[in-house]
């Protein structure tokens, strides 16, 4: 097992050992360069959007962009939560992490998927205003309150990392350290608890409950009124163009909130599927985002080409 001290009370555990993702032995060097590989992918695409919407003045006086660049952000520091420590899983090094450093992990990494959810929302709200009230659209979405929007999508997130964070590590962890996970979650770390774990796992379900589902039914609403909007354009291809600028935003909503709802908003216990699906939403998502928004988004590719030509500037 691992460290413990002794204090007047019981044996407190210092550390965690993180067991990781069932995988063949001798696939355990493709595997680390497979997730290697990916983490500087990701790192490296989504900072390319990041730069690409602060250097061209056209992006970024666009609240959309605005969003899009603050996703990329997101991205770069989820993954750099999760796949690093996942790539140690890989090696021969000891898997054990220590107790403040399993705090951190799970607090930053509630507190960033948190905020991508209600990022992902901000962004359905821009694309409805932007669809339905076009001529009202600059003044209801301008610079200003995309700014008060993205700070306050932070600060929530952030508190629900906080409560998260807190009602995991209030309870005392005096036995087995073993987290049958490869990272430090909820419900991986919670079954470690020397104590009775029902109201932390019924807040668990109910605070990403609605976080999650609250967010996820604002953004049906707005696509519902998006789609009614698009019917009532008359032109086949201004429906097109219509439809073109929400398909980036409903494919990444749907890789990110289908895994996570598949993981924490159904009853039972934690089966083989569950790391699959934690592995695509925390370390295939971050990487998909960058080539669906510059694969699909001529406006983007656009200003990647204007930066490439030494354009970006004017």
């Amino acid at each position: 097992m691992g460290k413990t001290k002794n204090t007047s009370l019981d044996a407190v555990l210092t550390d965690f050992i993180l067991l990781g993702l069932s995988h063949p032995p001798n696939l355990r060097s493709l595997l680390f360069l497979v997730f290697f590989i990916i983490y500087i992918l990701t790192q490296l695409g989504n900072l390319l959007i990041l730069l690409t919407v602060w250097a061209d003045p056209k992006l970024r006086a666009r609240p959309m962009y605005i969003l899009l660049g603050v996703l990329s952000f997101l991205d770069m520091w989820l993954s750099s939560v999760i796949v690093p420590r996942l790539i140690l899983d890989f090696t021969p090094s000891i898997k054990a992490i220590p107790f403040g450093g399993c705090v951190a992990q799970l607090y930053f990494f509630h507190f960033l998927g948190s905020t991508q959810c209600f990022l992902y929302t901000l962004m359905a709200y821009d694309r409805y205003l932007a669809i339905c009230q076009p001529l009202r659209y600059p003044v209801l979405m301008n610079g200003r309150l995309c700014t008060v929007l993205v700070a306050g999508a932070w600060v929530a997130g952030s508190m629900h990392g906080s409560i998260q964070a807190t009602l995991t590590f209030r309870l005392p962890y005096c036995g087995p350290n073993q987290v049958d996970y490869f990272i430090c979650d909820i419900r991986a770390v919670l079954r470690l608890a020397c104590a009775d774990t029902t109201v932390n796992e019924l807040v668990t379900f109910v605070d990403i409950g609605v976080v999650a589902a609250g967010c996820f039914m604002l953004i049906l609403l707005s696509y519902a009124n998006i789609v009614h909007a698009i019917l009532r354009i008359r032109t086949a291809d201004g429906r097109r163009r219509a439809f073109s600028n929400c398909g980036s935003h409903l494919i990444v909503v749907t890789v990110y909130y289908v895994p996570c709802i598949f993981i924490y908003l159904r009853a039972g216990s934690k089966g083989p599927l569950d790391g699959a699906a934690a592995v695509f939403y925390t370390v295939v998502t971050p990487l998909l985002n960058p080539l669906i928004y510059t694969l699909r988004n001529q406006e983007v590719k656009s200003a990647l080409k204007r930066i490439t030509a030494g354009q970006g500037t004017e």
